[in-house]
């Protein structure tokens, strides 16, 4: 009788998901463990709770190939931040997902994140990848040319994304990835959107910042400007987000 009920509503009754106010404004109380499954073990050590370890599982969930985990070596080598496994392999299905053929991700590093969306993408797509530091970018193309990714479907840009993005064209990218100085966040998400064509999707990790987005105490800067980004795309009627308690919290919407 359900499923009779869902195929007979017309579509533009069915809400998609909103986020919660409280992601953006103040911060999000934090609840005891639902399932009461804190405590200790015989040891004496403190037990995860039951969504810790949910996610703890799901981190360890995916492998890497050789070629990954060396980025991943390289990215601790130069202290660039690389995306968890889990968030790389979700970055994938996104690019899959979406059949990207064209990808803006803020943010290189090693190219750790790069090889995952790469990995999803069509094969005659083009990631665009942007990072302030030359040396992150060569570390990076170092692993693109080690996965035999042909120099035109990469288009590195040594630069200031600030003032990279605004040279990009609107509506023209299927997939944007942000992983970049939080404090920056809120112009990212602006320009991100903008690039984005209907029915692309934009990624922002670091949306948790270690759980201090979600502290209704923390009104440092970090903190304001995440919670500014997850306004601007709870705002956005064209979007639907999610948030997604993978690495340090990813953001993602999908445009209509």
């Amino acid at each position: 009788m359900d499923s009779d009920v869902h195929h007979t509503l017309p579509r533009g009754r069915v809400e998609g998901p909103r986020l919660a106010a409280a992601l953006y404004s103040a911060g999000m109380a934090s609840t005891d463990d639902p399932a009461g499954q804190q405590g200790h073990d015989p040891t004496g050590q403190k037990r995860p709770s039951r969504a810790e370890a949910i996610v703890a599982h799901a981190e360890h969930s995916i492998s890497e190939d050789a070629i990954v985990a060396a980025a991943r070596e390289r990215a601790v080598d130069i202290g660039a931040g690389a995306v968890t496994p889990a968030v790389g392999a979700l970055l994938s299905v996104l690019a899959r997902l979406t059949e990207a053929k064209a990808v803006v991700e803020v943010g290189t590093g090693a190219g750790v994140s790069g090889l995952w969306l790469l990995s999803g993408m069509r094969e005659d797509g083009v990631l665009t990848t942007i990072d302030v530091e030359p040396e992150h970018q060569r570390i990076a193309k170092q692993a693109f040319t080690e996965a035999g990714i042909g120099p035109g479907r990469t288009r590195l840009i040594s630069g200031r994304a600030q003032e990279v993005l605004t040279r990009l064209a609107d509506e023209s990218y299927d997939l944007v990835f942000i992983d970049a100085d939080p404090v920056d966040q809120p112009q990212f998400v602006v320009e991100g959107v903008r690039l984005l064509r209907p029915g692309g999707a934009i990624v922002v990790h670091r949306a948790a910042l270690g759980g201090r987005a979600g502290d209704a105490n923390a009104h440092d800067a970090e903190v304001s400007a995440v919670r500014e980004a997850a306004r601007l795309i709870a705002e956005d009627e064209r979007l639907t987000p999610v948030l997604v308690p993978l690495g340090d919290g990813l953001l993602a919407a999908a445009r209509d």
